[in-house]
């Protein structure tokens, strides 16, 4: 595809220039001459004495001077014809391919990713781990590969991870995608197509960039659970996670923020009918019941 070709008009700096050095000389001389001056052959046809008192043209009688007008048209001229070579040079933009769509590095008919979205402590990484044992997914935690990276030696991400897991907040994107395409390509290596990735995409611009860079996800997984049971679940988990964010200040912010940035996330897929509901304020097993039907319609087996 092309762009339209534009005309951009050029000034042709060093013609409008001389247009403008004419036109001022031009007013210059004109001033020299008072209104009623005469050009000499003027002057000689009148020399015989008439009184001057009337003008045929003019009934005022003041005589116009048609050498002065001469000098207003020769100005008006010089102006229209400066114009004129200005505007008339201009250039022509040569037609611009327009930006490729970025690729994905690999096609969904070639692999299968599922989101796995819910708030803190909804269950999705006791759900994941069951699925890896019955249907042989990889499970890719966000969560666990920022960790990860937050302490691996020489990482330049270490700090800056450390202090968004402290507050809550969420990490830049560029650091999480790039986390999850080097799981997914070293997982590739080894033979492994089905994937899920837990924890992610936390923010729209996450879930645009990956399916962009990486994959089309197959469908989101969405686990439902109220905000107390949540809560009840996390801080029982902190007392023997030694996790720095399963404390009750950065809990309430990471609840915050899920609503926020992660329910549109959920929003924007259901729209597209890719998202399963699934109530997980129910014993685990009845709950992973369900899971395993959804897949099976879904096509997974």
């Amino acid at each position: 595809m092309f762009t339209r070709s534009l005309r951009t008009i050029s000034l042709n700096a060093s013609a409008f220039q001389s247009s403008r050095v004419a036109l001022r000389s031009s007013f210059r001389a004109y001033s020299k001459f008072p209104n009623n001056a005469k050009p000499e052959s003027e002057k000689s046809n009148h020399s015989n004495g008439s009184n001057g008192s009337s003008n045929s043209n003019n009934g005022s009688g003041q005589k116009s001077s048609p050498f002065s007008k001469g000098y207003v048209l020769t100005a008006l001229g010089l102006l229209v014809v400066g114009s004129t070579v200005a505007s008339a040079v201009y250039t022509k933009q040569e037609p611009r391919s327009a930006p490729e769509p970025a690729t994905p590095a690999f096609s969904d008919k070639d692999i299968s990713v599922i989101f796995v979205l819910g708030g803190p402590g909804s269950g999705k990484g006791t759900q994941c781990a069951k699925l890896v044992k019955d249907k042989g997914f990889v499970h890719l935690s966000a969560g666990d590969l920022l960790r990860a990276e937050q302490v691996r030696e020489g990482s330049s991400d270490g700090a800056l991870i450390a202090k968004c897991i402290k507050e809550g907040t969420i990490v830049p994107q560029e650091v999480t995608v790039r986390l999850l395409r080097n799981a997914v390509s070293e997982n590739v290596k080894k033979g492994n197509f089905k994937f899920l990735v837990d924890g992610f995409p936390r923010k729209m611009d996450q879930a645009l960039t990956f399916e962009e860079q990486i994959v089309k996800s197959s469908f989101t997984l969405f686990f439902e659970c109220p905000e107390q049971v949540m809560l009840n679940r996390l801080l029982e988990r902190g007392k023997t996670s030694g996790r720095a964010d399963d404390n009750i200040e950065s809990i309430k912010k990471r609840f915050k923020t899920f609503v926020e940035t992660s329910m549109p996330v959920v929003e924007y897929f259901d729209k597209q009918g890719k998202v399963v509901k699934l109530s997980c304020d129910e014993p685990v097993d009845v709950v992973y019941g369900r899971v395993k039907d959804a897949l099976v319609k879904r096509g997974i087996n």
